[in-house]
């Protein structure tokens, strides 16, 4: 088997493995098959460079960044944010439990994040793991396993349900 097609099939059994978790049986749900044209280039960062992806040492400033869908909300390492459509806006907990928090690690919140071009109130909630869990105008925020870069957005659109935030912290569809 030559080098290349052994790795389209590692790929292939990557993708495949990762499309099976988070299914709705958790009742969190929400990862499969994008429902928008899956625009997922990496972002020009607007101040913000990609320090890599270490969550934690991210998420102390919310930023934007230009991507293929517009200006978004990214972290301080670039990394893109989500909002989940089965949370509710203003509840004290995620909707995001099990297999989904595994796909959908939740943005660490605390007292010392600040906004940088990103207009909205910032609070916590307790995360599903039991630490502090970032929101947006009351809606949890979460990032997506799938991205691996800054400004990755692979997340977008999946199940109908996973969105990327506007400046205003309005999910774009």
């Amino acid at each position: 088997m030559s080098t290349k097609l052994a790795s389209i099939l590692a790929a292939s059994t990557l993708v495949i493995a990762g499309l099976s978790g988070c299914g709705s049986s958790d009742g969190g749900g929400g990862y499969g098959a994008p429902a928008s044209d899956g625009a997922s280039d990496s972002a020009e960062s607007s101040g913000t460079e990609s320090g890599g992806t270490d969550a934690a040492a991210g998420a102390g400033t919310l930023s934007t960044a230009e991507t293929d869908l517009g200006e978004i909300i990214v972290d301080g390492n670039g990394m893109t944010v989500y909002q989940f459509a089965k949370d509710t806006q203003g509840a004290d907990k995620s909707a995001c439990e099990g297999d989904c928090a595994a796909k959908w690690p939740a943005v660490p919140g605390g007292d010392q994040v600040k906004l940088d071009g990103v207009t909205g109130d910032l609070a916590t909630i307790t995360g599903v793991d039991g630490k502090p869990q970032l929101t947006l105008d009351g809606w949890p925020l979460y990032y997506f396993a799938g991205d691996s870069a800054a400004g990755e957005t692979k997340g977008q659109g999946l199940m109908d349900a996973w969105w990327v935030l506007s400046p205003e912290a309005k999910p774009i569809k």
